[in-house]
């Protein structure tokens, strides 16, 4: 008996397809759109291949089901899948993905906005940023504001580019160039520039990207690229993690791409702030008490460009309960409270990081404890500023901070 296994069969088309339509598409795509059973896309998607279509067209419902139950519904059909350009950047064909095995997927990928973009721009797509904000919020572009950078933006609707160019003006790059992208690779294809601080271009297309030249006045809100914001930088009333002592945190925290940090007794929020800059794909939950304090993390993880930072309002421990496990976890405020230590520690991956720091006497005793017992390493960090005194100068020390770092076996 031959042990020989049948190939699964290719069941579902994804085609990615450009504002030109049919025009487009080589002689595989049409064919496979063509002999599809069903046909799923949006309601511009289907038009553009109303002429080729012979299956049952079927519209994308609203709001939009991301668990794709009408497409799965059909395995083992001939379905095709309209998507717009690359189904891979940013769209519908990763969504499928999570769902439907890439042996049962036949995928025909058009260029992606992205790529139209750069060719009419004349700009190398491996040397800017791109971003979408596709349904996303505005600020997720504030750590990209770098001068003498390029983005590419991919945006919502027709109001999204003046919207960037406000933004832009008071975050002090005013003076950048913008150009909508509008429509690209159709007949209504339309490029148009202006000044952020002088952005007045009207019935935008609804299908654009933005292309930014990142300028700057020196009033600017630039946020640097190494851990250790300035804390001017953060809004805050005392409770924050000094800068330096920030970095040092960071560093002792070591982020690694995709992982979840706990930020117990977060204050200003500063520290999951932080690790979320360090790539796209972290995640970070502050833990937060004091609900004015709450709120202004809410405030500065928009204002840094983290939007995506989980607020959890409630004292420690008894908020630590039903989060997602953490790979990291910092404890700054309310450390020494009655089972916090012991929680974040029962709480954590194997594997996983915690950091403690401590500056008063009774959090230190709990550290110098735990240090005693469970190991790691402890690390004493000592600051000091020069102040005025009288008509010079003197170093002022700032309070002493104990750290514990450790890493759970």
């Amino acid at each position: 008996m031959s042990n020989n296994k049948q190939p699964t069969p290719k069941w579902l088309t994804i085609v990615g397809i450009g504002e030109d339509g049919v025009a487009g598409l080589g002689e595989e795509a049409k064919r496979l759109i063509a002999q599809a059973e069903f046909v799923f896309g949006g309601s511009r998607h289907l038009a553009l291949v109303a002429s080729l279509a012979k299956g049952e067209a079927r519209a994308w419902p609203t709001p939009f089901d991301a668990e794709m139950r009408d497409v799965l519904a059909l395995s083992g059909r001939r379905v095709c899948v309209l998507a717009s350009g690359d189904p891979f950047f940013h769209g519908v064909g990763v969504t499928l993905a999570r769902k439907v095995p890439p042996q049962e997927m036949q995928v025909i990928p058009a260029a992606s906005a992205f790529s139209l973009a750069a060719a009419r721009l004349g700009w190398a797509l491996q040397d800017i940023e791109t971003i979408s904000l596709h349904g996303r919020p505005l600020d997720l572009i504030r750590p990209l504001l770098h001068p003498g950078s390029r983005i590419l933006a991919l945006t919502s609707d027709g109001d999204a580019p003046a919207a960037i160019a406000r933004l832009l003006t008071e975050l002090g790059f005013g003076v950048s160039q913008l150009t909508a992208l509008e429509a690209l690779g159709g007949p209504n294809e339309m490029l148009r520039s202006a000044r952020a601080d002088a952005f007045e271009l009207e019935k935008i297309n609804p299908l654009n990207v933005l292309a930014v030249e990142v300028d700057s006045t020196s009033e600017a809100r630039i946020l640097p690229l190494t851990s250790g914001l300035a804390d001017h930088l953060l809004e805050h009333d005392g409770q924050i993690t000094k800068r330096e002592v920030r970095a040092i945190t960071l560093s002792a925290l070591a982020p690694r791409r995709g992982e979840l940090l706990w930020d117990v007794g977060a204050g200003s929020g500063s520290i999951g702030i932080e690790w979320m800059l360090a790539h796209p794909t972290m995640r970070a939950i502050a833990v937060e008490a004091d609900p004015t304090r709450a709120a202004r993390i809410h405030r500065n993880a928009s204002h840094c460009g983290v939007p995506g930072l989980v607020v959890v309002e409630g004292s420690a421990p008894k908020a630590l309960a039903r989060l997602g496990t953490p790979d990291a976890i910092f404890i700054g405020g309310g450390g020494s409270d009655t089972g916090v230590l012991g929680a974040a520690i029962k709480a954590l991956r194997v594997g996983g990081r915690l950091v403690a720091n401590a500056v008063t006497l009774e959090m230190e005793a709990l550290l110098l404890a735990r240090h005693a017992t469970l190991g790691g390493d402890l690390t004493r960090i000592a600051l000091s500023r020069a102040a005025p005194v009288g008509s010079m100068q003197a170093w002022r020390p700032a309070m002493p901070v104990t750290q514990w770092s450790w890493v759970k076996p």
